[in-house]
């Protein structure tokens, strides 16, 4: 079974820090366009902070298209998104078109 990032194992369970592709699956996903982020080291900055709020399944940073992709239990406070992009030391501009 694929998750993102790599493979299950064949007895089901997934490797150490991967996502339940079951809740994935009952996730809310959205991208936002985010600006100043240049380089892999933004992607990680960007990526730590929005990890570290709750219910956050995974994210996704885009550098060069300037967007990131969060997935989550429940959909995101936009609030809390820009507190942790800002945190970041970029600017959230909102949800992607």
């Amino acid at each position: 079974m694929e998750y993102p990032g790599g493979v299950w194992c064949s007895h089901g369970t997934a490797p150490p820090g991967a996502p339940d592709p079951r809740r994935l699956s009952m996730a809310s996903t959205t991208t936002y366009t985010v600006t100043g982020m240049s380089c892999g080291h933004c992607e990680k900055s960007v990526s730590e902070e929005l990890s570290a709020l709750a219910g956050v399944l995974t994210v996704a940073a885009d550098a060069k298209a300037g967007t990131v992709t969060v997935s989550s239990e429940q959909p995101l406070d936009e609030a809390d998104v820009r507190a942790a992009i800002d945190e970041a030391g970029y600017e959230l501009v909102g949800p992607a078109a």
